[in-house]
């Protein structure tokens, strides 16, 4: 008696309600993976384009906008800087290194960085094509920037004004390309690199044209710059030092990063209650199904005491029935969630990086499918205990109903 097969052959009997039953399963699973695929990649992404940098230094403002701009590169600065607070910081025992970036102008969406070579240091990178600047116009590209515009060393392109597509072309101040930089699986490679002077002469010629010539002597200034530590300790007295005695404002990448996680942590709660909720109510749905089908079935069940099977088989028939159930919502519904992340990222390149989970498997995942699977038993124990307690000469006195 193959139980397996009986099994099956029940769930033939009512199609509707179970794949009603299997759809609502499915949904549950794959929403609590996508948010789960989603969160991990967002904090491994976070915690990579933040890795070097110990403290981000700026002009006066969010802390939060302070690192979103100068380390994940994805909102506009609050202003800027002199270049002579770059120095000061600098020759400050508690600062081991300084990189400033002058930010302004971007290409096809992507922000273009004047900035040192030292920053290439701060995310691990390096050149794969080419070599680094060294004179102003000269830019070297983020791998993702390379491969979506298709540019290469030795071709020419225009920056934008602004941060965003749609700001006015610098036609006449062309940057040239001299090197690619290896991908490097953090925000480096959805930059566009140059020197610092490179920024100032594109503003001090958009200046020019708007009649408004660059004063000699005017200080110079950057958008802030990227800090790390000379020891442990500076991390206690350096972001009190510079927020108190100074113009500027410091803000730490890792304590801003955990902010964001919290605040984007209360809608995931939401979209995971929601889920919860889903499963719940297939759970429910294959509890009710299998507590009705129980009359229809009680006959066949007792039949097959008759012919020698024994309780606990009968009662395994029900409880295979909910796992087997269970098992195939959960792996077909994590499969439809790394789908939809996969579709994600080829729909929203911006998101194409956190998509790149969707070939991975996380521990995570056999978590939820042990959790399904133990729903489903669950599901089936009411039902499953009256087929073990079946009267079965009482059954088969009825009749088939």
């Amino acid at each position: 008696m193959n139980l397996a097969r009986i099994a099956y052959a029940y769930a033939r009997k009512s199609p509707l309600t179970t794949l009603l039953n299997l759809a609502l399963l499915m949904l549950g699973v794959a929403t609590v993976t996508l948010l789960l695929l989603l969160t991990t990649a967002l904090d491994e992404r976070l915690k990579r384009d933040a890795a070097g940098i110990d403290l981000v230094v700026g002009a006066k403002g969010s802390p939060l906008q302070l690192v979103l701009a100068g380390v994940f590169h994805v909102d506009v600065p609050p202003g800027n800087i002199p270049l002579a607070e770059i120095a000061k910081l600098r020759a400050n025992p508690l600062v081991r290194d300084v990189v400033p970036i002058a930010m302004g102008d971007s290409f096809r969406g992507y922000h273009i960085i004047g900035t040192e070579p030292k920053l290439l240091e701060l995310y691990g990178a390096r050149i794969a094509q080419g070599d680094l600047w060294t004179a102003p116009l000269q830019a070297v590209l983020g791998a993702e920037v390379a491969r979506r515009s298709g540019l290469a060393s030795g071709d020419s392109f225009a920056g934008s004004h602004g941060l965003a597509e749609g700001g006015g072309v610098h036609a006449d101040e062309p940057y040239r390309v001299v090197g690619v930089l290896a991908a490097s699986g953090n925000v480096v490679d959805r930059l566009v690199l140059t020197s610092v002077e490179s920024v100032w002469k594109v503003h001090e010629h958009e200046a020019e044209e708007q009649g408004k010539a660059p004063v000699d002597g005017a200080p110079r200034e950057v958008t802030m710059g990227l800090v790390r530590y000379a020891t442990p300790l500076a991390a206690a007295s350096l972001p009190r030092q510079i927020n108190a005695e100074t113009m500027l404002q410091s803000a730490s990448p890792a304590y801003e990063s955990a902010r964001l996680l919290t605040v984007f942590g209360v809608g995931t709660e939401v979209i995971r209650g929601f889920a919860a909720f889903l499963m719940i109510a297939a759970a429910m749905g294959m509890f009710i199904a299998l507590y009705q089908a129980m009359d229809q079935r009680q006959y066949d069940l007792a039949v097959m005491r008759t012919l020698g099977a024994s309780r606990g088989r009968v009662c395994g028939l029900l409880l295979l029935e909910s796992t087997i159930l269970a098992a195939i919502g959960a792996l077909f519904g994590i499969a439809l969630g790394h789908a939809l992340l996969a579709l994600i990222g080829a729909w929203l390149p911006t998101a194409a990086s956190l998509a790149s989970g969707a070939m991975r498997l996380l521990p995570s995942e056999f978590t939820i499918v042990v959790l399904v699977v133990a729903g489903g038993i669950l599901a089936a124990l009411l039902p499953a205990w009256r087929a073990y307690r079946l009267d079965v000469a009482a059954t088969l006195a009825k009749g088939y109903p």
